[in-house]
């Protein structure tokens, strides 16, 4: 298949719950296991890794909000506009809150 070829397969608009679940556990497991790492090389006390560790920290913070938000019904919907997160956003960045354009005026 060619790259210039257009995509003919269609995406959902929304995510399901089961699907959003599944992302946010895969992404929770993976910062978790990071997390670790950091903690099994810290020997020292390196200010790269403490940021690294506070790094994964909000992270993981942040996906526990977004599994609040599977439960209360309002995963991938922005906090800013109130519209709905695009399902590609939310495949890369599933503990997003916001759509771009909110991300953006928010930085």
């Amino acid at each position: 298949m060619s790259l210039d070829a257009p995509r003919t397969e269609s995406r959902p608009e929304r995510v399901t719950a089961h699907e959003a679940r599944q992302r946010l556990e895969h992404a929770r497991s993976t910062r978790l296991t990071q997390l670790h790492a950091l903690d099994e090389a810290e020997r020292t006390a390196d200010p790269l890794v403490a940021a690294q560790k506070a790094a994964l920290e909000r992270v993981l913070k942040e996906i526990d909000a977004a599994v609040t938000r599977v439960d209360d019904g309002t995963y991938g919907i922005c906090r800013g506009c109130a519209k709905p997160v695009p399902a590609e956003r939310l495949e890369i960045l599933p503990y997003t809150r916001y759509c771009v354009a909110c991300q953006r005026s928010a930085a």
